[in-house]
């Protein structure tokens, strides 16, 4: 049993880790400011003997009192649409919010658990990507405050490490998806579902061939928690190396929906990957972990989700 600190922990991922840690016997305190996070996400936690909700923005001074073996800093909006509307606080969370965690880590003498992203490798030269690929992020496009705050974040924890003994742990995501994502949150799957479920086209961009490889998060979790458990102290993917285009994503959904709605096609983002893929030798090797949920049965069970979220049961 450990005392572990979940920033974003109302976030999607943050709250199914906290479900994680609380089922296998830690205690929990989840710190989240709700800028994208919801507390509908984690108020079924609220009253459990080991779970404590402090609504906080960890890019001002935090403190939690008492010992913390670890902190999994999760905190940052993820999504698309966050990038364009608060691009600020997410550079803000990446760098303030890291270093303060990383204060307290090293205050607590925790381990300090890192949720970095895919988006660190850009639009990849190298395919699939390898966690020794450098990546090849445009620092000036519209996806910058994102990438540039998760690769600053992976730098000044690894500076930790080097200057002051931190025990670190860097994932990179790639992809997660399943319930409580956001029904506006601007990624793909929950767009293409909600899209589904009202009957709208789904939109789809560029022509539908850029590839991604989804990663249900069930299996996201066990991941992040085999490297927390784990003595690794260098980056490693967590992802799915199962690839799927655009448009086979689009018709996963619609056999899932069982909706009619249409495809329509709109001009690529600049700087929109084309394509993601990781490369899981690492986790393999260091962590014995792989996913083991397909994207048709993780499609289903947020299909369900939806259902109930927009009121459609």
């Amino acid at each position: 049993m450990a005392r572990i600190v979940v920033t974003g922990g109302a976030g999607f991922l943050g709250s199914h880790l906290c479900d994680r840690l609380l089922q296998r016997g830690d205690d929990v305190v989840c710190l989240d400011n709700l800028v994208t996070g919801r507390t509908s996400n984690i108020e079924h936690l609220f009253g459990h003997e080991r779970f404590r909700f402090v609504e906080q923005d960890v890019s001002d001074f935090i403190w939690v009192p008492g010992p913390v073996d670890a902190i999994m800093h999760l905190a940052s909006p993820a999504s698309p649409v966050d990038f364009a509307r608060i691009p600020i606080q997410i550079m803000k969370v990446g760098s303030l919010g890291t270093h303060n965690c990383l204060g307290l880590a090293r205050a607590k003498g925790a381990t300090f658990h890192l949720n970095s992203t895919s988006e660190v490798y850009g639009d990849p030269l190298v395919h699939p990507q390898p966690e020794s690929y450098w990546g090849n992020v445009n620092p000036n496009g519209p996806r910058s405050m994102y990438d540039e705050a998760k690769r600053f974040s992976e730098a000044l924890a690894m500076a930790y490490h080097r200057t002051h003994d931190i025990d670190i742990r860097i994932v990179r995501t790639f992809n997660t998806y399943g319930p409580r994502m956001r029904p506006e949150d601007g990624r793909v799957v929950s767009n293409f579902i909600v899209q589904a479920l009202q009957g709208e086209p789904l939109t789809v961009y560029g022509d539908g061939s850029q590839t991604r490889s989804f990663c249900y998060v069930d299996d996201q979790v066990e991941g992040q928690l085999a490297l927390l458990d784990s003595g690794y102290q260098q980056p490693v993917n967590i992802g799915n190396p199962n690839e799927f285009t655009m448009l086979e994503l689009a018709e996963t959904v619609l056999r899932a929906t069982n909706s009619s709605s249409q495809v329509e096609f709109f001009p690529l983002p600049a700087d929109d990957p084309t394509q993601r893929r990781p490369d899981l030798t690492v986790a393999k090797r260091e962590l014995g972990w792989e996913p083991s949920v397909e994207l048709d049965e993780g499609v289903r069970r947020t299909v369900a989700h939806f259902i109930g979220e927009l009121g459609l049961e």
